[in-house]
């Protein structure tokens, strides 16, 4: 399998600051696996960290999900973690092959499965094997045969060149450490014509430092939020065009849910979904 980069470059090299995030975030969300398994409540009730004992259908159709989708899916698939719904903006067709950047539970992974059918396949990549376990195990419980999941960082993923037809995601490429090697390794798996169909944290306004050095909000997917400027530049670097960058307003009222301490995370960032083409 090959892993090349696109356009010949090559991942920075890693700080001993980035491997302390990494870990933190790894931590906190295996946390969130362990405890949602056990039917306990984790972090924030509403919240893109938070795992509830039963998730918020309201809070669910606010963030773009039908009351369908979330009433008709396999119990434990639903962590309440996401920003926004990327099966709605991906106009997945039957036979496509569909990556999840950061799959989670596999809620969203299980959404697309159902919209590509059963030639299509789905492949989620975690980097959590808490997590990875959970989402195995909750393929089971839903019969999803079309559906598997990788252990694996997103900034270097399991998956072969030009492979993916679309990716997804939900509120995760804000965790990592290296966003432009995120979406450089989006451009190599993705066949030519192939879709990004994600939803995010974006900062609208410059992070306070305050707010940047916080781990805690760095774990809530607010503090490692990437300027709207800087990730239209890492899409158009990659090769990416079509690119469409939608700042949701209305997120703000549920990001100020997810900060604690009245830190005001909330004005300087916001949900926004990202759709570009490789060309």
């Amino acid at each position: 399998m090959t892993t090349t980069c696109c356009k010949g470059s090559a991942p920075k090299s890693v700080t001993e600051e980035e491997v302390k995030l990494k870990a933190s975030v790894r931590k906190a969300y295996a946390e969130v696996a362990v405890k949602n398994s056990a039917g306990e409540a984790v972090g924030i009730q509403s919240s893109c960290c938070g795992a509830p004992k039963e998730v918020d259908v309201d809070y669910c159709k606010n963030l773009g999900y039908t009351e369908e989708d979330v009433k008709t899916m396999v119990d434990g698939a639903n962590m309440g973690l996401g920003c926004g719904n990327p099966t709605a903006i991906a106009a997945l067709k039957d036979g496509e092959v569909v990556l999840d950047l950061g799959s989670g539970g596999g809620f969203d992974c299980f959404l697309a499965a159902k919209k590509v059918g059963k030639t299509g396949r789905v492949i989620g990549v975690d980097m959590t094997p808490e997590m990875l376990h959970k989402a195995r195990l909750n393929a089971q419980k839903g019969g999803y045969t079309n559906v598997s999941f990788r252990l694996g960082e997103i900034e270097h993923l399991p998956v072969a060149d030009n492979t993916v037809d679309v990716i997804i995601s939900n509120c995760v490429i804000n965790l990592a450490t290296d966003k432009a090697q995120v979406i450089r390794e989006a451009a190599r798996v993705l066949r030519q014509g192939g879709r990004l169909a994600i939803s995010d944290i974006v900062a609208t306004s410059p992070l306070p430092e305050e707010i940047k050095r916080d781990l805690e909000l760095y774990n809530g997917c607010m503090a490692g939020a990437t300027p709207v400027g800087e990730l239209k530049e890492s899409l158009e670097n990659a090769g990416f065009t079509n690119i469409s960058i939608q700042v949701n307003e209305a997120s703000r009222q549920f990001i100020e849910k997810w900060s604690y301490n009245d830190s005001g995370a909330q004005n300087y960032v916001a949900s926004a979904t990202i759709e570009a083409v490789k060309t």
